[in-house]
């Protein structure tokens, strides 16, 4: 398994201002920053669902916790930036995690009727949704997300980190879940 300790470590530490499933105060929390029109993100945040849930039995409920970041990089994936918004207008609305599976399973499909016909097949308020997504309100949110991220060293997604530590080693389950064993040690 392999660190970066040479390089930054998380700059902005795991709060209750983050979308997270688990527990913040874990025994190992993943923080990753994401776009939700990477193919290599989804394949990631896959991969630590099921490592995740295999853990789940060894580690219980309460010892694994999972932080998204967004990093949108609009200068190759045109529809990262409104896809990451509108899963934050989700949030705002209580569906972030629902929002976030929708977005990652139909990345090819972001445009703005997709988005719409996603935050409908969730029951959400499509006036409050639209209104969130015209008048940009959650970009401050995601600015704040990009900018932690280069201050950490992310210069694309997916990056990841276990613990505070920028994880390096092979995107593999087996990798991810020796990762988590050693980081609980």
């Amino acid at each position: 398994m392999t660190y970066n300790r040479d390089n930054r470590p998380l700059f902005v530490l795991p709060s209750t201002q983050d979308h997270i499933q688990g527990v913040l105060n874990a025994a190992v929390v993943f923080v990753m920053y994401g776009d939700y029109e990477c193919f290599q993100s989804a394949n990631v945040y896959r991969l630590i669902k099921v490592a995740g849930q295999q853990l789940k039995v060894s580690f219980g409920e309460n010892n694994l916790g999972f932080i998204f970041r967004h990093f949108p990089q609009k200068q190759i994936h045109p529809h990262a930036q409104r896809a990451a918004e509108a899963a934050v207008a989700a949030a705002a609305q209580g569906q972030f995690w629902q929002m976030h599976e929708i977005l990652f399973i139909h990345q090819q499909e972001l445009g703005n009727g997709y988005l719409v016909e996603y935050a409908n097949r969730l029951g959400l308020d499509i006036s409050q949704f639209l209104q969130d997504l015209s008048k940009g309100a959650y970009v401050n949110l995601i600015n704040a997300d990009i900018e932690g991220g280069l201050r950490s060293g992310v210069e694309a997604a997916p990056a990841l980190f276990i613990n505070g530590i920028r994880y390096l080693d092979r995107w593999t389950v087996e990798q991810i879940m020796a990762a988590i064993v050693a980081a609980n040690d």
